[in-house]
């Protein structure tokens, strides 16, 4: 049986600090930057050092916080300064070099629409971005190729179907519905195994659509299990869930909630790759605060959809728990001169960037969590009592779509499911 988590009663002061810190350190960017610089990683905690940037994928992670800034303030300030950010990014909704729209758009276009932006227009571009991706699709293997080569599926792709999801909901077309869920049906067989663990990329035959292996590019190795990548799918299963109640879904994240909650330890801050070896320069002692960000992220919306009461009480109570580890210890504030929010994240090992640094991953996941977390301990009115996350809930492993969906799953692989 776990050990039984307790919050401290300092939660909500820890957590408020954090949030008036991170729009403190993004005020400060703002002023000392120009407005076409989109901060990707610190150098020695310092932005403006961060070269290798490949796709570009990040842009949207500054805006992003500065439209959940507003949210929650009311401030106009951070509602222009998210808008006057985002608006260079609006031609990227026709970028077929990426698979990265979701992380685009979704943290900009579509948090400004929820403020109140401009509707036609928003609509418009997240749309098209959902068209866009689509069209990564490749029909033998079923899965939306990364932006390495054709024969690519990586995991961090789940944070960017439910684009496909929304473009296809709204305009009620079926094949833009079927291309995502056959993704997301493709990711759960090759890449989520049956403890929960994921893998970073599944390499295919593209003559025939067979997967030949898991490989990896940022984890240990192809059959570790990379802990952004485990975050990755835990929050992308569970927004694909939200967006269209297919029940395998749901299952496939709690299977990863499962995995996070027995493998990491009790402070909810994770190793950069659970299989790491426990020495040498890899080591599993090196950190990720960008994942345990995005798992925080994620557990607060996973607790919101779980059909089991149970299982939401404990993602709730070790994201909060987690979000006061990293408060604690990784805060900026604990290091002189230091330009970004998080400390402790982690860009590319291997490639030696971005390593115990701020990264704009973690930076608005874990501002976004803060977000999500403060609005849970203010519904609730008190600090959650925690109990021990018991085993026998533990979700069972996931089924395995070997031939892909039976006659009895289409009506939902159509999308017709999702409007019932």
């Amino acid at each position: 049986m776990s050990t039984a988590l307790t919050l401290s009663s300092s939660a909500r002061p820890a957590l408020e600090h954090a949030f008036s810190y991170a729009q403190q350190q993004v005020d400060d960017l703002l002023a000392k930057y120009p407005a076409d610089y989109y901060p990707m990683y610190t150098v020695g905690g310092k932005f403006g050092l961060d070269q290798k940037r490949w796709t570009h994928w990040c842009d949207g992670f500054y805006p992003g916080m500065m439209f959940l800034f507003a949210e929650s303030t009311g401030s106009d300030k951070w509602l222009e300064r998210g808008a006057q950010y985002s608006l260079p990014l609006e031609d990227r909704q026709y970028d077929r070099a990426v698979h990265d729209l979701g992380f685009l758009f979704f943290t900009t276009y579509l948090r400004w629409l929820e403020l109140g932006g401009p509707a036609e227009r928003i609509n418009g571009v997240l749309d098209q971005a959902g068209r866009t991706m689509a069209m990564r699709f490749m029909p033998k293997g079923q899965y939306l190729r990364s932006f390495v080569e054709p024969a690519s599926l990586f995991i961090d792709i789940m944070m960017n179907v439910g684009t496909i999801f929304r473009s296809g909901l709204r305009s009620g077309d079926d094949h833009l519905l079927s291309i995502a869920h056959q993704h997301c049906l493709t990711t759960r067989r090759v890449l989520v195994r049956g403890d929960g663990s994921t893998s970073h990329e599944a390499m295919f035959d593209t003559n025939t659509g067979e997967c030949l292996r898991q490989s990896t590019h940022q984890g240990y190795r192809g059959d570790s299990c990379w802990s952004r990548g485990l975050a990755w799918s835990l929050y992308g299963f569970t927004r694909s869930y939200t967006q269209t109640r297919l029940p395998e879904y749901l299952e496939a994240a709690e299977l990863n909630a499962a995995y996070y909650l027995t493998h990491t330890p009790p402070d909810g801050v994770t190793p950069w790759d659970y299989d790491a070896p426990e020495d040498g320069p890899l080591a599993r002692s090196q950190v990720d605060t960008s994942a345990s960000a995005i798992c925080a992220a994620g557990l607060l919306d996973l607790a919101d959809v779980t059909l089991d009461p149970v299982r939401a009480k404990a993602y709730r109570e070790y994201a909060i728990n987690s979000l006061v580890s990293l408060t604690d210890r990784y805060l900026g504030d604990k290091t002189p001169g230091f330009e970004g929010i998080l400390n402790g994240g982690v860009y590319h090992i291997h490639k030696d960037l971005g390593i115990h640094e701020a990264v704009l991953f973690g930076e608005y996941f874990f501002v976004e969590a803060l977000s999500k977390a403060l609005k849970t301990l203010n519904r609730t009115g008190r600090a959650i009592v925690a109990a021990p996350y018991p085993e026998d809930t533990l979700p069972a492993s996931a089924r395995q779509w070997a031939d892909g969906p039976t006659e009895e799953d289409m009506p939902a692989v159509t999308g017709k499911a999702a409007n019932s």
